[in-house]
């Protein structure tokens, strides 16, 4: 999933999930522009065991790797089930990612509407 509206957060790292096994990232990527809401996805280089995007211990890492390339705020909960793939998790950004996407070039379009 690599379009040229991807803005890509961090390249490839190794997190372990709650079972204690080690997964190979690819990428943590955002689309560039949207209207408030992020969602930020996951790749990752093999298929993940069903329901990968509820264990805890990875998403964890996952949002450790965003804070160790600057993101500051809480932390992430998972997205719609169903946007959910076999090598992809996504994520539901909170309102204070806004600032950290902006800063790696996100354009958040409802402020085009805000008065």
């Amino acid at each position: 999933m690599t379009t040229d509206s991807d803005i890509e957060l961090s390249g490839a790292f190794q997190a372990k999930d709650g079972q204690g096994r080690t997964l190979e990232v690819k990428n943590i990527t955002i689309f560039d522009e949207g209207y408030g809401i992020i969602d930020v996805y996951v790749k990752f280089a093999a298929k993940l065991e069903p329901g990968a995007y509820k264990d805890t211990v990875l998403v964890r890492q996952i949002v450790e790797r965003l804070r160790a390339v600057g993101y500051k705020g809480p932390d992430f909960g998972h997205s719609d089930p169903g946007l959910q793939e076999s090598r992809l998790i996504v994520l539901e950004a909170p309102e204070e990612f806004a600032a950290f996407a902006k800063s790696r070039g996100w354009k958040n379009l409802a402020e085009d509407f805000e008065e």
